[in-house]
């Protein structure tokens, strides 16, 4: 595909994306806005650029008074600025729940929130960065969407293209859960179950990409990837806008690739550079979480090295298993300059986070949620995580796709004859 996604088409009711060029992260080459995510100097990850004048012009009125999805910060976004071009499910403002029980039971005495994603039209975060990857590929030209994915992304691919009408196929590892597997499977398109990693899958698609019978059709998560990721950054625009507009002091966001970390990140500093927020007095502290089954980028950070080490993963988090993350020195970079960390949990502490999250705020996460409910424990246990600062978390998915995890250890408090006597005998009366 050559296509160019064009920066200045408007229409009487929209303005022109504010994206100018992707750049290379590495050396900072620039490129049009094509279906490319790799430098062709350095091999770097390409990211997009935009026009600091275009992004001033943004209200906080203008913002408000869009529709309620992640639609409402088109004007901050690379795509969508004519709803009649997006592909999208209308993902975005989900809950932001108050969690005054969690934090009590932590010891934490500043506000504590959970940024709850599993409300989202197929239960993750991954209907945002969807959203804005097919809405690109459809202005790119492309008929075909598909992915590589730990099970979430394939779900909102399907869900996606079912709605746009158009086909769809999608690749997973054999051993996903079976909940993903069904609610992927269930939309009708192509479901490509790869014996191997997650890491072998998107190895796969990236020769995939690049052969003819493939021309037609948007990985979302490899030639149009650059888009992709800046989805990620509605969630930081969002927890904003929701505190009032306000950045929290602290976050505490899951890794696999690491790239939903840097993009909140990016979020919140184009927010202060463009005056819709003031940074807290002392800045924000960005903190990551990863599965002791999968924690390369952590490993790297405690270590002291910028060399994330590929792993071959294990462990009940699969959502979070990518070995060899494309991001993780980004992520570092962004947790270092901000004075934050990185923690990971074993499974047995994941799924007392699942339970844990569950039992003081009724949010039932999937295990990434455990994986992030759990390393903040272990950051406050630690010292890491200042308990006097207000605490955003985020919680990515829902717990129903992951059920497994936790369905040997929850069930029945009591089991009764149906009679008012059996009740009783069962101190159920007092």
């Amino acid at each position: 595909m050559t296509s160019t996604i064009d920066a200045t088409t408007t229409t009487a009711t929209t303005s022109p994306s504010p994206a100018r060029a992707l750049v290379c992260r590495g050396c900072g080459a620039e490129y049009p806005l094509i279906a490319q995510h790799a430098c062709f100097e350095c091999f770097g990850p390409l990211e997009v650029a935009y026009d600091p004048a275009a992004l001033a012009r943004v209200t906080r009125a203008e913002i408000e008074a869009g529709p309620r999805s992640i639609w409402r910060y088109a004007a901050l976004l690379p795509t969508g600025q004519d709803p009649a071009g997006r592909v999208t499910l209308d993902p975005g403002l989900t809950p932001l729940v108050a969690a005054p029980n969690l934090a009590a039971e932590l010891g934490i005495r500043a506000p504590l929130w959970v940024k709850d994603d599993s409300a989202n039209p197929t239960h993750s975060f991954k209907d945002r960065v969807v959203s804005v990857a097919l809405t690109a590929a459809r202005g790119l030209g492309f008929t075909r969407f598909a992915c590589a994915s730990t099970g979430n992304l394939a779900n909102s691919v399907a869900a996606h293209a079912a709605r746009a009408g158009a086909p769809s196929i999608v690749f997973v590892p054999s051993d996903l859960e079976q909940g993903k597997v069904v609610t992927t499977a269930v939309y009708g398109g192509d479901l490509v179950a790869i014996d191997g990693s997650y890491d072998d899958v998107n190895r796969l698609c990236g020769e995939l990409v690049e052969t003819d019978e493939f021309e037609d059709t948007a990985f979302v998560n490899v030639n149009v990837r650059p888009y992709y990721a800046e989805g990620s950054k509605t969630l930081g625009y969002e927890v904003a806008e929701q505190l009032g507009w306000r950045i929290p002091e602290q976050v505490v966001i899951p890794m696999a690739s690491g790239e939903l970390l840097t993009k909140i990140d990016k979020a919140f500093s184009e927010l202060v550079e463009i005056g819709l927020v003031e940074a807290p007095a002392n800045g924000w502290r960005v903190f990551g979480a990863q599965s002791a089954g999968c924690n390369p980028i952590a490993v790297a950070l405690h270590a002291g090295t910028d060399v994330i080490t590929p792993v071959r993963p294990t462990g009940i988090a699969k959502s979070l298993n990518i070995g060899d993350p494309a991001a993780g020195i980004y992520a570092i970079e962004a947790v270092r300059r901000t004075g934050g960390w990185m923690e990971y949990v074993d499974d047995d502490e994941i799924r007392e986070g699942i339970r844990l999250l569950a039992r003081t705020t009724g949010v039932f996460a999937e295990t990434a949620g455990g994986v992030t409910t759990a390393v903040l424990r272990k950051l406050v246990e630690s010292g890491k995580l200042d308990p006097d600062a207000e605490t955003v978390v985020f919680n990515t998915g829902e717990g129903l796709k992951t059920i497994d995890a936790v369905a040997t250890q929850v069930g029945p408090t009591y089991r009764i004859k149906p009679s008012l006597r059996a009740a009783r005998d069962a101190g159920l009366l007092g």
